[in-house]
């Protein structure tokens, strides 16, 4: 803020600033939702979107019947289960009364119960046939359980190959889609960037400069803040080579700037002194000499020593006297603090 505006200005000025501000701020939250809002011109893949239909059915159907059919080889293997129990415990009961009659028959040397020892043997060996039949069935359906498991894996295995294909389509198309979306991002936000930087380098004088820096600020913040995040990565080729080619270019920019304003200063300080002198406002020429530097080619002056009246960098006359009071003062200023003669070589000079 220049040091010599009036201080109803200044208040003005910040109004004006807060104006600038407010508007970006409502700037940047309708950006941000029409940026946010851009991958719904895009439908939404799916991974089923990208799996053979019949071989997914089928390789479905397949998993269906194979735990079907565990399902019920489980139940039948808990039935044989109770069966080889209960064909257990009628062959213990069958031993142990076996046992107890045997016991008896040699006690009393009975030899007429010896048809009876026979159909008692058979009995034993009847039970334990069917015990064994039922331990057969069960080793059985352990093999099936074992085959459907293994059936069950390569089905899992191949599904998950399937799905493994159909998944690399997927990624290629949301890669496919998020650098569609990022070209929208890109070509609604790189006009507006490249809007505001003419507006900056055209219009920020005007009148309406509060809504030419409050729109640059929103389209800044929607280029750098809103669309960066987006920047394809690629393992960081790409985010690292924009950013050399951003800084190749900003700084090619900044090195022809500053050999345009050296070759500028140049030409302006060969030009009269009293020619220069107005060209510069008083208020910029106050606030460079408050900074004890020379209001034309902003080079460092010894302002404390009262024989400074000539920049020595450049010739541009500093400090003079009043033609009216003869006081020393500097020949930026409209009136003489002494006297309030004005100065009459800054009489066409913008304040």
């Amino acid at each position: 803020m220049r040091s010599g505006s009036r201080l109803s200005e200044r208040w003005f000025t910040l109004a004006l600033w807060l104006v600038a501000v407010v508007f970006a701020w409502f700037l940047i939250g309708l950006g941000s939702l029409v940026v946010g809002d851009l991958p719904q011109v895009e439908h939404r893949y799916t991974l089923e979107q990208f799996l053979d239909t019949d071989q997914a059915r089928a390789s479905a159907e397949a998993l269906k019947q194979i735990r079907r059919e565990q399902d019920d080889n489980r139940r039948q293997v808990e039935q044989d289960r109770l069966a080889l129990e209960a064909a257990q415990s009628a062959s213990e009961g069958a031993r142990e009364t076996f046992a107890n009659w045997l016991k008896t028959r040699d006690a009393t040397q009975r030899v007429d119960q010896d048809p009876g020892l026979i159909a008692r043997t058979q009995q034993l060996d009847a039970l334990k046939a069917a015990e064994r039949t039922i331990e057969e069935r069960l080793a059985a359906r352990a093999q099936a359980g074992l085959d459907q498991s293994e059936r069950e894996a390569t089905r899992l295995r191949m599904d998950d190959e399937l799905r493994a294909a159909a998944q690399k389509q997927l990624d290629a198309a949301e890669r496919g889609q998020e650098l569609r979306v990022f070209a929208y991002r890109l070509a609604l936000t790189l006009p507006l960037l490249a809007l505001a930087g003419w507006l900056l380098l055209k219009r920020r004088h005007t009148r309406n400069w509060p809504f030419v820096w409050g729109f640059a600020l929103a389209a800044a913040f929607a280029f750098f803040v809103e669309l960066v995040p987006y920047l394809p990565s690629y393992g960081g080729y790409v985010q690292y080579g924009v950013g050399v080619i951003v800084t190749l270019v900003a700084g090619r920019a900044a090195i022809n700037a500053l050999h345009a304003y050296r070759a500028r200063q140049a030409v302006v300080e060969a030009r009269p002194d009293a020619e220069r002198r107005t060209e510069i406002a008083t208020d910029q020429a106050l606030a460079r000499l408050a900074k004890k530097v020379c209001p034309g080619c902003e080079r460092p002056l010894a302002l404390d020593d009262a024989s400074t009246n000539y920049c020595p960098h450049c010739g541009l006359g500093i400090f003079a006297q009043c033609p009216s009071c003869t006081h020393r003062k500097s020949t930026f200023e409209r009136f003489c603090r002494a006297c309030g003669t004005p100065s009459p070589d800054l009489a066409t000079q913008v304040p």
